[in-house]
């Protein structure tokens, strides 16, 4: 609907600023209230998704960064009987932290939180609140339920974010974020394993942004930019007080909807253009203007944005409960041939429309009544009306309308409840201005809820005097919580003032004739018009008035003004001789007022002016007036220059004077007599046309009858049908959400098998790696599994899984295993045993318990290291070793000293004729250099570059003589012999250095040449 506003009291410069032959109009629709402002605080995002959203909300916090400074909700429909692992799995994926909601956690920024199966969860001041859930396996809508929480506790900080899924969860919340100011996500159908859920909210025209999981994040963080900039904190609009730019906008609007929105209250304008700028991320009303001019669809997104309805299925229930006995009344008040005439205008998808049909209908069956019922409901979206006029609804509505309404006035289908014939037959949708068009009139009930509210006084003074007119004669007005009819009360009575329920009143006729009834438009008033009285004036004395009144007085005739209805408005003069009060009731119809023998006359020319608008004129009426005949002439004449649509005419009443001789009394009785006579003829015809009638209509009455009773059958039938569908749509629904569940968690399972599958991978290639012969058993010593090592060992392949240990055949020279099984398999203490294969390899057989990350005992674990190698080289050392105690047994027993030297002249070893001879212990030569040892006196320059060379070189030297003072021993001299050898295979060479004492053959030598 559209509301014109009078331009003489411009309430803003852009209103004052548009040209007279332009009337502007104001689109209104029930949004959210203007007094609903903005919360404050950080954005929270509630995230909704069902089967196949698990990969959804894994691409989404994957690309999600750490810092946007939104606090992340997600709801899911999850197996109320089922540990859900969702927490876990998205925290694999996120840089957020991820918690599973806890009753009363607090929502924190840059955080996600996940509801726990078998819960339904709400928010309040930024509190997840869990709430239990009466029919774990029944219809439940968790992501609606949130969402809607959501926009009441967040406002315009609300965001909301559909993902894959069937069904239609969700679409009511998103309707609710957008009513409140927030914004709406849905993730792009062809991206969705199931688009059911995505697909519902785009076409309702939910949907702000319609993007991949991984686009969401990026736009997030933009659209946080632009909300803490300017837009959810609560601040004055100042961002589009700009008259110049907003003119230009409102300018623009008008051009590509033909709606003018310069009227509308700018508190409510505001924050939807704020709204599109935050969506196209634009910093400020000028850029707005031009984006507009430039993209014209953004005009069509505005004019949605303008009109977002925020209505639903019994709203206020309570106001409706209080309705339902007014309308009681009024049905109990009617006649049986008259309808019940409704009127919702602003019905936008037609469920307040509905709610009140099926109120009437409810009261029909009550009161046992048969009277029909119309209603009328009406607005200016097409969009709007066509949804209205399908009757199809989510299956969230079953959250406001009752079970027992859902079967009555519902059909069920797989995800939507659609409206039965017997309410919609009943209701007539159409689009309408209500300002522009010519309202419905004499209406019973009209509900105009949520809609004053956006209009200024003057255009709020003109709609309620137009509902005022559109009501019939104690007709009810309905309007909204936060709406009342003001200054008006003199129209209203209130019958509830709680819900705002009023009763029209009987005016006087001039306070009709005020009203401003006929269509809003924009009107030139005087100068003065609206400023103060200057105070009271002397009026001039004017005679040629009082004249007027005088004459108006004596001389005119009697008359009379009457409306539509034939009811006496207004009378002047004395019209006793015409008309008399009727006996009984007080009624005003003229035609129940005029006396015997004007009755035809008048309700003739009457019905002629209102037809055809002309005068009309009646000559010499014979009028009785107690025993006496009168001439009356009659003159009915339409009254011009009413506002609106209303009609009304006066009537003339004129006593002729007649100079001719009035008929004698046997004249008068003649003619009386045949007058008499032509009564009694057509008074006997019309008493057999009555009775032919009355015979026709009883044959239509048994037919009728007969039809009713087959029709009764048929519907008993029906309602049988009916029933058992029901029932399998019940069925149907739990099966559903069962499957849904399924989905759910069939989901987290495959992830969860995946991660098994590749740790079973890692364990097996770890285990192949170590090349470490491995068996498990279970409790009763079957094989469940073995490495590839074991084959070497025991003689397996893998159909002997599951076979007992001992049938299998093995190379081991061991006939206790079973028993060392057993033993371990009793006292859980492990066991480690040397064995050996035929083969002559040995290993360490290690028997451990198997248990379970539970701490249960499922079997045995065999661990066959190989030590074959390990023991090789143990008897090669422990060889050695004798060897070696042999050759130092050996060198021992010679009686020249015998010394082993590293490479670089350390003292490896020496036997004892050497420490004997130089009297040093084995302390004082281990690893040292042979030229350090006695006080460095084996520091002989020549001998060290004879030993250094040796094993360079592979040289050696023989009966190499040495004479020299040792401090230890005194003068020698000693045959040095030297060469390189090796000890063992593969260890660096030494050097062997034998010395031989020739001190005393010297001596004697010199002894015999001195004799």
């Amino acid at each position: 609907m559209a509301i014109k506003k009078d331009r003489a009291k411009p309430k803003t410069k852009q209103a004052s600023s548009k040209t007279e032959e332009s009337p502007t109009t104001e689109p209104v629709r029930k949004t959210t209230s203007p007094s609903q402002k903005g919360k404050t605080g950080f954005p929270i995002v509630g995230i909704g998704s069902s089967a196949g959203g698990l990969e959804a909300l894994q691409e989404l916090f994957t690309n999600m960064p750490s810092d946007t400074g939104m606090g992340f909700v997600v709801v899911s429909h999850l197996d109320p009987s089922h540990v859900s692992i969702l927490p876990e799995l998205l925290k694999k994926c996120a840089d957020i932290p991820v918690h599973q909601v806890k009753d009363g956690m607090g929502v924190k920024p840059n955080n996600a939180y996940v509801i726990p199966p078998n819960k339904s969860m709400g928010i309040l001041h930024g509190k997840l609140i869990l709430l239990e859930i009466s029919e774990p396996h029944g219809l439940r809508l968790p992501i609606d339920f949130f969402l809607r929480a959501l926009a009441q506790d967040r406002g315009i900080a609300a965001i909301g974010i559909i993902l894959s899924g069937t069904g239609t969860d969700g679409t009511l919340g998103l309707r609710a974020i957008k009513g409140e100011g927030g914004l709406a996500m849905v993730q792009e159908p062809s991206s969705a394993k199931y688009d059911g859920m995505p697909r519902q909210a785009i076409d309702g025209g939910l949907a702000d942004f319609v993007l991949r999981p991984s686009e969401m994040p990026a736009r997030l963080v933009s659209l946080a930019g632009y909300s803490k900039k300017e837009f959810i904190e609560e601040r004055p609009t100042a961002t589009v007080t700009r008259p110049d730019y907003l003119g230009k906008v409102f300018l623009l609007l008008r051009q590509h909807t033909r709606h003018d929105f310069s009227q509308y209250k700018p508190a409510t304008v505001s924050r939807r253009i704020e709204r599109r700028m935050i969506v196209n991320q634009i910093d400020n009303i000028a850029g707005y203007a031009s984006f507009l001019e430039q993209h014209p669809a953004e005009a069509q997104a505005l004019f949605k944005d303008l009109l977002i309805s925020v209505t639903g299925f019994f709203r206020d229930k309570e106001a409706f409960v209080a309705l339902k006995s007014h309308v009681k009344t009024l049905i109990s008040q009617r006649a049986s041939t008259s309808p019940l005439r409704i009127w919702v205008p602003g019905c936008a998808t037609g469920e307040e429309a509905y709610s009140i049909t099926m109120i009437a209908i409810e009261c029909l069956g009550e009161l046992n009544q048969g009277i029909d019922i119309q209603v009328f409901a009406t607005d200016i979206d097409d969009a709007a009306i066509g949804r209205a006029r399908s009757g199809v609804y989510p299956v969230g509505i079953s959250a406001d309308v009752s079970p027992e309404r859902l079967r009555r006035f519902f059909i069920q289908t797989e995800d939507t409840y659609t409206i039965k014939r017997e309410v919609r037959e009943r209701m007539i949708l159409a689009a309408q201005d209500i300002i522009k068009d010519p309202p419905f009139s004499k209406v019973d009930l009209i509900c105009c809820r949520n809609l004053l509210i956006y209009l200024n006084s003057d255009l709020q003074a003109r709609l309620v005097h137009l509902l005022y007119y559109a009501l019939s004669k104690d007709g009810i007005l309905f309007l909204g919580s936060a709406e009342t009819v003001g200054k008006h009360s003199d129209l209203f009575s209130a019958l509830d003032k709680r819900w705002r329920i009023y009763q029209r009143r009987e005016v006087p006729l001039l306070k009709k004739q005020q009203m401003q009834i006929g269509p809003i438009a924009f009107q030139r008033e005087p100068a003065e018009a609206g400023g103060e009285p200057k105070g009271d004036t002397a009026k001039p004395f004017n005679i040629a008035e009082i004249v007027n009144k005088i004459l108006l007085q004596k001389y005119t005739p009697a008359c009379v003004v009457v409306d539509q209805s034939y009811d006496v408005l207004y009378v002047h003069g004395q019209t006793g001789k015409y008309l008399e009060l009727p006996t009984g009731p007080l009624k005003m119809n003229i035609l129940d007022m005029a006396r015997e023998g004007l009755r035809m006359e008048l309700a003739s020319a009457l019905r002629t002016v209102f037809l055809k608008d002309q005068e009309t004129s009646r000559s010499k009426i014979e009028v009785k007036q107690d025993d006496n005949i009168q001439l009356v002439d009659l003159k009915v004449s339409p009254i011009a220059g009413l506002a609106g649509t209303q009609k009304l005419c006066s009537v003339m009443f004129q006593t002729v004077t007649s100079d001719e001789p009035v008929a004698s009394t046997k004249t008068k009785r003649a003619r009386s007599t045949r007058s008499y006579k032509r009564v009694a003829e057509l008074e006997q015809e019309l008493a057999l046309s009555k009775e032919t009638l009355y015979t026709t209509r009883e044959e239509m009455e048994t037919s009728n009858e007969e039809l009713k009773s087959a029709n009764e059958e048929l519907q008993s039938t029906n309602e049988e049908l009916q029933s058992a569908n029901e029932e399998l749509e019940t069925s149907r629904e739990e099966l559903q959400s069962v499957n849904e569940e399924l989905m759910t968690v069939n989901a987290e399972h495959q992830e969860k098998i995946d991660e098994l599958f590749k740790t079973s991978d890692d364990l097996k290639n770890l285990l192949n790696s170590t090349q470490i012969a491995t068996i498990f058993l279970d409790e009763n010593l079957h094989i469940r599994r073995f490495t590839p090592a074991t084959t070497a060992i025991f003689n397996l392949i893998e159909s002997d899984i599951g076979r007992p240990i001992h049938h299998v055949t093995s190379n081991l020279l061991y006939d206790k295993l079973d028993e060392d099984l057993n033993k371990v398999l009793d006292s859980l203490v492990p066991k480690s045993i040397e064995v050996q294969t035929k083969d002559t390899r040995s290993f360490t057989l290690r028997i451990l318990p198997y248990r379970t990350a539970r701490h249960v005992i499922q079997g045995l674990v065999l661990n066959f290291i190989d030590i074959t190698q390990e023991k090789k080289a143990a008897q090669e050392v422990a060889a050695a070793k004798a060897a070696q105690e042999v050759a130092e047994s050996l060198v021992n027993t010679v009686r020249e000293p015998l010394i082993v030297l590293s490479g670089d002249l350390r003292i490896i070893s020496a036997n004892n004729a050497f420490y004997n001879m130089f009297q040093v212990s084995k302390e004082d030569t281990g690893k040292k250099l042979i030229y350090d040892i006695g006080n460095r006196q084996w520091d002989i320059p020549k001998l060290r570059e004879l030993l250094e060379n040796i094993l360079p070189e592979n040289t050696h030297f023989n009966d190499y003589e040495v004479d020299h003072s040792f401090p230890t021993v005194g003068h020698k001299t000693i045959l040095l012999n030297a060469r390189r050898v090796v000890a063992v295979s593969g260890q660096e060479p030494l050097i062997l250095l034998a010395m031989e004492d020739i001190t005393e053959q010297k001596q004697h030598k010199k002894g015999v040449s001195q004799g």
